[in-house]
């Protein structure tokens, strides 16, 4: 990933911080099939490996579980907040005019090579524990023993397991670091003033006086 250093982001405990608040990530590999990529939600290991452990399940029939399992290397995406950054927020455009467009982002790159697995019982606590997560925050949270066994013994013959431990870690956090602090502060008052609650959200984040 392309990241001057204004905008790197190395701080581990904040990279598995970005890591655990991204709900779907994007796994990328590449291998006899050509490129190929999956949106999937994944667990993290903090403290397992130096970087931490990303668990999570491909179906199946999704084939690009068999390039985890040839070692093909993986990509892992984990996309957060972004906005468009108009030059209309820049103090510096009154002064001089040269300033133009640009884009606002988190985002972090996990790399590394995993292993599949399709034993039922790990199957059974990776699938418990992904659902645990995400169903946290409802009143009534579903449980995965709210099923039939049998109904969920056979879905778990429908998908494989991988664990990716992280060999490499990037992060980059743009927000305006490069620019003056008359700029950055109008980045941040405008993002904040917009209906949408993506530019909010990382209006939040802007660097304050």
């Amino acid at each position: 990933m392309y990241t001057p250093n204004a905008f790197a982001l190395d701080d581990l405990q904040a990279l598995q911080q970005q890591i655990l608040g991204t709900r779907l990530a994007l796994l990328v590999t590449h291998g006899e099939q050509g490129l190929q990529a999956s949106h999937l939600p994944l667990l993290l290991n903090p403290e397992e490996g130096p970087y931490g452990t990303l668990y999570g399940h491909f179906a199946k029939a999704n084939a690009q579980w068999k390039e985890l399992q040839s070692g093909a290397e993986a990509l892992v995406i984990f996309a957060g907040v972004d906005a468009y950054v108009s030059p209309g927020f820049y103090p510096s455009k009154a002064e001089h005019g040269k300033v133009v467009p640009t884009w606002n982002y988190v985002a972090v790159h996990a790399y590394g090579t995993g292993e599949v697995f399709t034993e039922a019982d790990r199957l059974l606590r990776l699938v418990s524990a992904l659902t645990d997560r995400h169903e946290a925050s409802n009143t009534q949270p579903w449980k995965v023993a709210d099923a039939p066994t049998d109904y969920i013994d056979g879905m778990l013959k429908a998908i494989v397991g991988f664990a990716l431990p992280i060999q490499r870690l990037e992060g980059k956090r743009k927000l305006s670091q490069n620019r003056s602090t008359a700029d950055i502060a109008g980045v941040r008052e405008g993002l904040a003033a917009s209906p949408d609650p993506h530019d909010q959200a990382l209006a939040l984040l802007m660097p304050k006086e």
